[in-house]
């Protein structure tokens, strides 16, 4: 830091004047076989691809024995665990690589099960109310006194701080500050609120919104909760009152969760939180954050007209009868990564690379604590949208009759295991594992246990998930495209 502060203009201007010589550049021009750039226009005509390879292309021996040889599960490094007096979940991970502390925070919630009947939008109204301070530091005194400290803070359902070791104590009671004693200004609330009605109008009859709101009715029966709409009505209905009301319910440090992760021990990471939040007290019984069981989605076909758009975007969608503690949830993620996740993938290669059906495709699972689902999603144009539909279909139904290759099976167990530490591979990665884990009730060890159930993982194991938890012909078709079919 010191030589940073020496530094001065001149040293700069002499340095760039001695080695930022013109005549030294070198200059790399890329051009097409054919000698010129093509031209760049609309959509003139259906893609041309190259033919796709007559035959499975062989690895050379050095590259299928690196990637045949997969990495063995390694347990993860824990961090230390904290329930506080207040019901706060403390967890606290050193990394020493800099003196610095970044934390974050979440507070368990569900807005479709705990907004009040008639006040959709209450939850974004108090979120947003956050950027405005507390009630002994307005928004502009709030962001000098984090200024002066070279740090960071965000409050809100989900808050956070960065800032340097030896700041963190102001720097976290600054925002245990803004979490606890929002400021909630009337005339920030008036502003707010006029603008969330005067946007929500337009957003509810956008194309991207009306095809998102079709793919939730297509897995949900009318009146689940997940179908609960913000209209301008509803945000209309709300008053100041509401917020703070909805704040008091809502945002309680039993259903919260810190994570603290930096140059800091658990013994004083411990100490400074239960000093900043150890008064946050809860009022009444914890409130549903967890939507119920659903039953079985069933086909069906929805159209979204969108006149801007020359393609289609499609997506194939079914329910699964099962909630995160579904026993063949590594089963099916080994599955989707044959069937939907890459380049290698079937979807890919036959609805793209052989075919040249879809410009793009892909498959996921989905799962929170008492709900499953399955996507498939490709993007076509409108004449090849039905065919892509079929080949779709054709490859989930594909798993579900004869086990995945030799091939495939080991290039998906070695692709989720090589990411499982890319997902650690920074304090925002590993603490936003640690949230999602405790969100969805999962112990914080359950990555090792992923690791272990993928690494053997057998095809016959894949088949059977796929054929037990996947219905083809009962999948949703839900398009999003230039016309109506």
């Amino acid at each position: 830091m010191k030589a940073y502060r020496a530094v001065t203009l001149e040293q700069v201007n002499a340095l760039a004047a001695r080695i930022l010589d013109p005549a030294h550049t070198i200059t790399g021009i890329l051009t097409p076989s054919g000698g010129k750039s093509p031209s760049i226009g609309g959509n003139k005509g259906p893609e041309s691809l190259l033919p796709p390879p007559s035959k499975d292309i062989a690895l050379p021996e050095w590259a299928a024995t690196a990637l045949a040889d997969l990495p063995k599960p390694e347990p993860l490094s824990q961090p230390a665990r904290y329930t506080l007096k207040n019901g706060i979940t403390l967890l606290v991970q050193p990394e020493h690589v800099s003196h610095t502390i970044r934390l974050y925070g979440s507070i368990r919630h569900n807005n479709d099960l705990q907004q009040p009947k008639g006040k959709e939008g209450v939850a974004g109204l108090t979120s947003d109310l956050f950027l405005f301070g507390s009630t002994s530091h307005d928004r502009l005194a709030f962001a000098a006194a984090l200024d002066a400290l070279a740090s960071d803070a965000n409050g809100g359902i989900s808050f956070s701080l960065s800032t340097l070791s030896s700041n963190f104590d102001k720097t976290l009671s600054l925002l245990a500050e803004n979490e606890l004693h929002p400021a909630f200004p009337a005339q920030a609330f008036s502003v707010l609120k006029q603008q969330a009605i005067a946007s929500q109008g337009g957003l509810l009859q956008s194309p991207g919104y009306r095809f998102q709101r079709a793919v939730t009715k297509a897995l949900n029966q009318p009146g689940d909760p997940s179908l609960r709409e913000t209209t301008p009505q509803t945000l209309s209905s709300i008053s100041l009152a509401d917020v703070q009301s909805f704040y008091k319910a809502a945002y309680r440090p039993d259903l919260t969760t810190i994570v603290v992760i930096g140059d800091i021990t658990p013994e004083k990471a411990k100490a400074s939180i239960e000093a900043a939040f150890g008064d946050w007290k809860a009022t009444g019984p914890k409130p549903v954050v967890d939507l119920p069981a659903r039953p079985l989605s069933k086909a069906s076909k929805a159209v979204i007209d969108d006149p801007g758009r020359v393609q289609d975007t499609v997506y194939l969608a079914q329910t699964i009868a099962s909630g995160i503690d579904n026993p063949d949830r590594y089963a099916l993620e080994v599955g989707n990564e044959v069937l939907g996740v890459g380049f290698s993938s079937r979807l890919m290669q036959d609805l793209r690379v052989r075919t040249g059906m879809v410009y793009s495709t892909g498959s996921d699972v989905a799962w929170s604590a008492n709900r499953g689902a399955f996507l498939i999603s490709y993007g076509s144009d409108p004449d090849k949208t039905g065919k892509a539909h079929d080949a779709a279909l054709h490859d989930v139904t594909a798993m579900q009759t004869a086990p995945a290759s030799e091939n495939e099976l080991t290039n998906a167990k070695a692709a989720i295991l090589r990411a499982i530490p890319m997902e650690r591979a920074s304090f925002g990665g590993i603490a936003g594992q640690y949230l999602s884990l405790i969100d969805l009730g999962l112990p914080l060890t359950e990555p090792d246990q992923r690791a272990q159930a993928v690494y053997s993982m057998s095809a016959k194991q894949v088949q059977d998930a796929f054929h037990h938890w996947l219905r083809p012909s009962e999948m949703a078709q839900i398009i999003r495209g230039p016309a109506s079919k």
